[in-house]
């Protein structure tokens, strides 16, 4: 039995999920999967982390640096000899030149000053081993440290607003995809209406050649008219076929159907501010400033000293089986560094950054301006469309009514095919018309959106 019920819950899912794709994907399905999957926003993801990265290793800094250092050399260079000794409280006073015994003058004799004890001078090769574990810690450095932090975490917070835009940006692309698949369906519908149309009045047309109602030349206007929608219609379904190769693209996944949206794309009811807060240039050109008025503080550092702490523990044998606790030493100390003049560098390097930092205020300003500006365009176009769209649309329906009107009269004998061929063209005329009209509306909506960071 639980076999059987576990195979009944799997064929339940399973047929729950053919009713789930056959339905189509969903726009805001899309959208979860594109946040997910699409491979722009992952290379935009880990520059976020490469630079989150970064950030930490400006702040490791501060805890300084701990280092092992293994030494092992071999030499006969007297000075190097004598310090491997000392080093390794190793040294005696046969180092100092006792060890030439007698060929050594009494220290009454005026030639001791002025001997070369051999000894001292060509001690021969000798190896020194040394393990050492060294410290070294930033104590001060005139605010350097934390202000490259600072930068670091400006420059993380702008690599997230890098992977925003990103995401803003492909968004807008799988949003204007749906949509502009939902006009591609609504326009092929209308040219298949007429094309249903036309061959109806081809049969019409035979029929009435037959009756000696009609001429040959009215056939082959009518299959010439027939042919041309064909082609329309065979263009916008190629179109149709891309939107899918484009969709697959963005969710890095095989799209073979969605649903697409039924209602029109309304504009951004956000007000030119509450854009303007939301926008993504302007949030990096700020950030852009943050960065660049801290340059300002680090460089004034060059003009402050810099503390360190030093601190070192070793190890030292003239020989591998000679390491002894004994022969170990310590070190430590603080060192204050100071530059006190540098040729006017430090005060030009201040002047460059704060340069630097009002010319990025004036880009803040001027991209706010430059948005502004853009949102005032694209409201205004969007009107502009809108009145379009609505006058088109009145047209389409009339140029239907009258293409209806003709065909009758045609049957009639009271209008000719050239008469209704026309007609019939300013008919397939208002639907390419409005489907770009919409298009362009549609795509000036989404571009409002955009500004506001993706959101409606």
């Amino acid at each position: 039995m639980k076999i059987i019920s576990s195979l009944l819950t799997a064929s339940l899912s399973l047929f729950g999920a053919t009713l789930q794709s056959s339905d189509g994907l969903t726009l805001d399905e899309a959208i979860e999967i594109l946040k997910d999957d699409n491979l722009e926003i992952k290379a935009a993801q880990y520059e976020l982390q490469s630079s989150q990265a970064k950030t930490a290793q400006a702040g490791a800094m501060n805890w300084g640096s701990l280092d092992l250092i293994l030494n092992a050399a071999r030499s006969d260079d007297a000075g190097s000899v004598f310090g491997f000794k000392l080093t390794s409280r190793h040294a005696s006073f046969g180092d100092f030149g006792f060890a030439d015994g007698s060929s050594i003058p009494p220290m009454t004799d005026p030639s001791f000053v002025s001997y070369e004890p051999n000894s001292l001078n060509n001690p021969g090769n000798t190896n020194f081993f040394q393990t050492k574990l060294e410290y070294t810690l930033p104590l001060y450095t005139g605010g350097q440290i934390s202000g490259y932090t600072d930068i670091g975490r400006s420059m993380e917070k702008m690599q997230g607003l890098e992977k925003d835009k990103t995401v803003n940006d492909k968004i807008y692309e799988t949003r204007k995809a749906f949509y502009d698949m939902a006009l591609l369906e609504q326009a092929i519908k209308n040219l298949t209406t007429i094309n249903d149309n036309i061959i109806k009045l081809e049969k019409t047309t035979q029929h009435m050649i037959n009756e000696g109602y009609a001429k040959r030349i009215d056939l082959l206007e009518v299959q010439a008219k027939h042919s041309n929608v064909e082609r329309n219609l065979h263009e916008m379904k190629a179109n149709e076929e891309l939107l899918y190769h484009y969709l697959s693209f963005l969710l890095n996944r095989e799209i073979k159907h969605i649903s697409v949206p039924t209602s029109e794309v309304k504009a951004s009811a956000f007000s030119t501010e509450q854009i303007l807060s939301r926008n993504v240039d302007i949030k990096q050109a700020q950030t852009g400033l943050e960065i660049r008025r801290r340059m300002v503080d680090v460089s004034q550092a060059d003009y402050l000293p810099t503390i360190g702490l030093k601190a070192d523990v070793q190890s030292s044998a003239l020989d591998l089986s000679d390491y002894k606790i004994d022969n170990g030493s310590y070190s430590a100390g603080v060192q204050l560094k100071w530059n006190l003049f540098s040729g006017g560098a430090d005060s030009n390097k201040v002047e460059e950054a704060r340069v630097n930092a009002l010319k990025t205020e004036t880009e803040v300003q001027l991209a706010k301006k430059g948005i502004a500006l853009k949102v005032d365009k694209i409201r205004t176009e969007i009107e502009s469309l809108d009145y379009e769209i609505v006058s088109l649309s009145k047209e389409l329906e009339l140029s239907t009514e009258i293409y209806k009107n003709y065909e009758e009269r045609y049957r009639e004998n009271l209008a000719s095919m050239n008469d209704l061929i026309i007609k019939q063209s300013m008919q397939i005329e208002k639907v390419l018309a409005l489907l770009e009209v919409q298009n362009k509306r549609n795509e000036r909506v989404f571009a409002l959106e955009k500004l506001a960071n993706g959101e409606q």
